[in-house]
């Protein structure tokens, strides 16, 4: 593991035009800025359609929902209609002014008790925070059940992926990179890390990571409580 003693690394420099985030008058980020359009290749799971179905259930509206994580109206809609898919970043903001955790909205309910969970069974979500078609996929390792103390994904990011900024929750948690390379950034200290790298911090603290390399990057995750 390779420790920068570098802030938090700047973002990818080669995005597409339409990428370039514009402030509304409040301030928050355009929605272009904030999720990638996917209105062509619709993401393994739903994911707008779940959260639509969450906000209903706590009788919530839109627009409080918007104002709770930080992001406008228009993106709360364009998420729930499956027309964009947001960045794990902003999917982490959404979740919490629900007061859902993010396994709860990316994974359906399975027995406590199962033990092997075959690869074909694994739930997959795509996120493309830079709109290049290319981003994170995340494989969830332990299926959602009440109980489990631990949630495990492997996070698959391609070259330039990014979580698009600093996340927080509660808990603990550890990485090992089982191929490829990441700027890993915690608590506003970025460290580069590589196939065999291990690494453990607090949830609470900011962090956030991009592929600084050429291939493909796989990261196993485990935290514990499921909290993401």
């Amino acid at each position: 593991m390779t420790r920068t003693g570098s802030k938090s690394p700047a973002k990818a420099a080669a995005r597409k035009p339409p990428a370039r985030g514009r402030q509304s008058a409040d301030g928050q980020a355009d929605d272009d800025a904030l999720a990638a359009d996917t209105a062509d290749t619709p993401p393994p799971l739903q994911i707008g359609t779940r959260l639509h179905h969450a906000r209903l259930l706590r009788e919530a509206r839109m627009k409080d929902i918007a104002q709770a994580a930080g992001c406008s109206e228009s993106l709360i809609s364009k998420i729930e209609s499956n027309k964009l898919v947001p960045s794990l970043r902003v999917l982490h903001r959404i979740c919490e002014a629900l007061n859902i955790a993010m396994g709860d909205l990316l994974g359906g309910s399975a027995p406590s008790d199962k033990v092997v969970t075959r690869v074909s069974e694994r739930h997959i979500v795509s996120i493309d925070a830079l709109r290049t078609g290319k981003g994170i996929r995340m494989e969830r390792l332990i299926p959602y059940a009440k109980g489990h103390l631990l949630q495990g994904n492997i996070h698959i990011v391609a070259p330039g992926g990014t979580t698009d900024g600093d996340i927080t929750h509660s808990g603990e948690e550890v990485g090992y990179v089982i191929s490829g390379r990441i700027a890993l950034t915690v608590n506003g200290t970025t460290y580069e890390v590589s196939e065999g790298d291990s690494f453990c911090y607090r949830s609470d603290l900011p962090h956030g990571y991009r592929n600084i390399g050429d291939t493909e990057a796989r990261v196993l995750f485990i935290n514990t409580p499921p909290t993401f």
